[in-house]
């Protein structure tokens, strides 16, 4: 697997560049705001999706103005759903740091939010940036959509793996999709290339998401002190994640009952968390997300394998390898 220096070479200058058009953005005359942001900022991730957008500019040009407000709306945008996701979650970290909410409660989070998002928007109007408020604006709906399929759904633990698939693909893969779709627009690709990046940005982004769910699980390497996500989170907030669904179809129905009390019920017990965590390992749960992870890492390999081989090209191949190697 390339680093993520290797990654970033093509477009190494641009996401300086950038960088520096993000801390400006983020800045604030608002003294309480601009320490949130400030904070921000300084605990930044690895900025892949800013990668994916400036790296689907660079496969059809150079970067120019159009693709650095994509990457930092795109970024503006992925920063206040994160915040919005730890107050919902009531998650107190964030990448090994504290939350938002954990340090100035969840009010203000809710706040820092609405701006990041207001922010993002106005950038792109003052830049008269439309099909790409088009693109970013489809993503925010679908993003609320399956944030709250998902809440309509858990309530019953009994949904299949096509309703999970669906769930995925507005909640997370929708964002990656609009970064590669937004960086081919700017970069000058026609309609049918910039529906292909899409395509693949969404591909990449279901894989992306079931590694995310295999985090939940010792078995995938998983350092609750390095991501910030403990063993069992998503089983302690009631969420139906790909290896549980597989679990439970997979046990027998005993083992089914127990298995969905402890999760509707004893959702706070570590015992019974721990339980449902080592049955679903048993079971192939794992195996069966980590192979889907897989299928779904070669299917967007494959579409992007339909555009010209270029730097931009292989590091976007090493970015979605990157999704699947990750251990945080």
């Amino acid at each position: 697997m390339p680093s993520l220096e290797e990654i970033q070479r093509p477009i190494a200058e641009e996401m300086r560049v950038f960088e520096g058009l993000f801390r400006e953005a983020m800045r604030s005359r608002v003294a309480l705001l601009d320490r949130v942001m400030h904070y921000i900022v300084k605990r930044k991730g690895k900025q892949m999706r800013p990668m994916f957008t400036l790296l689907s500019a660079r496969q059809f040009g150079p970067v120019n103005d159009a693709g650095f407000v994509a990457a930092s709306l795109i970024e503006l945008l992925h920063t206040a759903t994160l915040v919005h996701d730890d107050v919902v979650d009531g998650s107190p970290l964030r990448r090994g740091f504290f939350s938002i909410n954990a340090l100035w409660k969840n009010k203000i989070a809710v706040l820092v939010g609405d701006y990041l998002l207001s922010r993002g928007l106005l950038l792109a109007v003052d830049k008269g940036q439309f099909e790409l408020l088009r693109i970013v604006s489809r993503a925010v709906r679908e993003i609320s959509e399956g944030e709250l399929l998902q809440l309509e759904k858990a309530r019953s633990l009994n949904f299949s793996e096509e309703v999970y698939f669906d769930i995925i693909r507005q909640k997370t893969a929708s964002l990656i999709a609009a970064c590669c779709a937004s960086g081919a627009a700017a970069g000058g690709a026609t309609p049918e290339e910039v529906e292909r990046m899409r395509r693949f940005g969404e591909l990449a982004g279901i894989a992306f998401q079931i590694k995310d769910d295999l985090f939940d699980y010792p078995v995938a390497g998983h350092d609750s002190a390095r991501t910030g996500k403990p063993t069992g989170l998503d089983i302690k907030e009631r969420k139906l994640t790909l290896p549980l669904i597989h679990a439970l179809r997979q046990v027998p129905p005993d083992d089914r009952r127990w298995m969905v009390r402890a999760v509707k019920a004893r959702h706070q017990d570590p015992a019974a968390v721990d339980r449902v965590v080592r049955r679903v390992v048993e079971v192939g749960g794992v195996a069966h997300a980590r192979q889907r992870m897989l299928e779904h890492r070669d299917l967007a390999l494959n579409v992007l394998h339909t555009f010209a081989d270029t730097p931009a090209r292989r590091s976007l191949e090493g970015l979605v390898q990157l999704t699947v190697d990750r251990e945080k």
